[in-house]
């Protein structure tokens, strides 16, 4: 009960912020960023657009992967009508295809560009049953394999860059609260959805199940950057309850159930975006990795979400799927 009307009111926690803060009010006095190159996914709306111009204003770098080439140029229009010397790449990326994550990544190791910072934003909340061409799950393929796959493929890059900058590298996972709805065996669970079928599906449950792989992602390559002794951090962030894009395709009872309660404690988008950009620029989380972060300070996961047994398994099973499309391709 005091939790949420700590909420309610936007009580600021140990690091000075609290749940209405906004995106500009928390890198207000960070350093300016014109040294920086960042990659933002699903930068075209929503948080990751509040996230993308916050980032341009304070001087950063811009790479905007986007399914929409359209969508891109306009929020890089957008973003140029009000810092005119804002740097901005657009490329396309469609994070359900492998194929297209590895051309994305080759496109932009061709150009030669430092690699600071990644954040992994993009999502999906589909109702509707799907595979992707890879044969997973469409939420699953989009919210977290592909950034696996993205990530896996652009970490060499930001460990250079952090080792010739001496600048700590970050990765931000966008991932929620809803993880925590998720229980029983996660990759059970998958390889029932996986199937060309939707007898098992449930949109909710896949939504958590691919945000709860957000957080043991987050949690694995910590552990692994830690032992390669890189010079880049990972942290994972809970933005809050905000209506954006995501939810286009959800459809249902209980779901709108949940949304109209929920909308009593809604975010605004600069409100949402703080988090992410907390814990992407504030000086204050160098060399802390690992974590996850909720109203830009740091909580608690779900137990699932903490086990580093099950964090390591699904690296495991995650490697094998964005290497299977690989050999399909070369019989």
């Amino acid at each position: 009960m005091l939790e949420t009307a700590k909420y309610l009111i936007g009580a600021a926690g140990p690091s000075g912020f609290g749940s209405k803060t906004t995106a500009d009010q928390v890198t207000s006095h960070c350093p300016e960023l014109h040294s920086i190159t960042a990659i933002i996914t699903g930068a075209t709306s929503g948080i990751g657009a509040e996230t993308a111009r916050v980032l341009a204003k304070r001087g950063a770098r811009l790479v905007l992967p986007a399914r929409s080439m359209k969508a891109a140029e306009d929020t890089k229009a957008r973003i140029l009508s009000k810092f005119p010397g804002s740097e901005i790449i657009v490329m396309a990326l469609d994070l359900s295809s492998h194929h297209s994550v590895r051309k994305f990544a080759a496109q932009f190791h061709s150009l030669n560009l430092p690699l600071n910072l990644l954040i992994n934003n993009a999502g999906k909340f589909s109702h509707r049953h799907a595979i992707s061409e890879d044969g997973i799950e469409m939420t699953f393929a989009t919210n977290y394999l592909g950034h696996f796959l993205l990530t896996k493929l652009l970490l060499k890059n930001m460990i250079e860059t952090a080792e010739k900058s001496g600048v700590q590298g970050r990765i931000v996972n966008v991932s929620s609260s809803i993880h925590s709805w998720f229980s029983g065996d996660p990759i059970s669970y998958l390889s029932l959805i996986n199937k060309n079928k939707s007898d098992y599906y449930d949109g909710t449950r896949a939504y958590a199940l691919s945000k709860l792989a957000n957080v043991l992602h987050t949690k694995e390559l910590a552990r692994r950057l830690e032992e390669m002794e890189a010079n880049v951090i990972v942290n994972c962030v809970h933005p809050g309850i905000v209506r954006t894009r995501l939810t286009r395709d959800r459809e249902g009872l209980i779901t709108d159930v949940v949304f109209f309660l929920a909308s009593k404690l809604l975010k605004t988008i600069p409100q949402a975006a703080a988090t992410t950009c907390y814990v992407a620029i504030h000086p204050r989380l160098a060399n802390i990795s690992g974590k996850y972060f909720a109203d830009c300070n740091e909580t608690s996961t779900s137990k699932l979400g903490f086990n580093s047994t099950e964090a390591a398994r699904l690296w495991s099973i995650s490697e094998i799927m964005v290497a299977q499309k690989i050999q399909s391709r070369k019989t």
